[in-house]
């Protein structure tokens, strides 16, 4: 009898493991799919705004959002925002390499000092993350271009630094407008809320 009452509990105790395992993953698939929807927002919105506004030479919107997936997602989505959104407009609008290495370097340094920075205050981390998009686009994202220019499209025009000053204005644009949405963001207490619901193991939820 007691091998029979054995027999019958094994099965009890294999469906309570896999019902416990259904219910850890399915708020780690939701948390996923909430951040593809999130990146897929921030990429058509970077897209169809680079359209309009915009000058030549000077693409704001581009660091704009880059500062703020780094802060919502982490260095790793903001990077893959940054390399599609980069791709979308060299398929669809035939815009040159710039549009790459003009947003990648910004978007992971970006995202790392936000996220190496936990230890001080959220004001001084969004500081951290408008500079990482400046250092990384503006001087960074800027240097590597003209090897990339000459290489892949043979323009010997310029200098090793001559995208640097016009790169540092136009990604300290885009971080400002940034950082000041953060900011009213922080004021309403949403930021937190934002990354809970992203799934962001980083910040600001014993804020919320």
């Amino acid at each position: 009898m007691n091998e029979m009452n054995e027999i019958k509990e094994r099965p009890q105790g294999n469906n309570l493991q896999e019902s416990s395992l259904q219910k850890n993953s399915r708020p780690r698939s939701r948390t996923f799919t909430t951040k593809l929807c999130v990146m897929a927002l921030i990429i058509a919105l970077s897209v169809a705004l680079q359209l309009y506004l915009r000058v030549p030479g000077f693409s704001p919107m581009q660091h704009f959002f880059n500062v703020i997936c780094a802060v919502l997602l982490g260095p790793w989505y903001s990077l893959v925002c940054a390399v599609l959104t980069a791709g979308i407009r060299m398929t669809l609008f035939g815009v040159t390499p710039l549009a790459l290495t003009g947003s990648v370097f910004g978007a992971v340094l970006s995202g790392l000092l936000y996220r190496r920075s936990k230890r001080l205050s959220a004001p001084v981390r969004y500081v951290l993350a408008a500079i990482g998009e400046v250092v990384g686009t503006g001087v960074i994202g800027a240097i590597i271009s003209y090897p990339v220019m000459v290489l892949f499209l043979g323009n010997t025009d310029g200098t090793l630094l001559g995208y640097v000053p016009a790169w540092l204005l136009s990604t300290s644009m885009g971080a400002a407008l940034g950082l000041l949405l953060l900011f009213a963001l922080k004021r309403r207490n949403l930021i937190g809320r934002l990354q809970c619901q992203v799934g962001t193991k980083d910040e600001e939820r014993q804020q919320v």
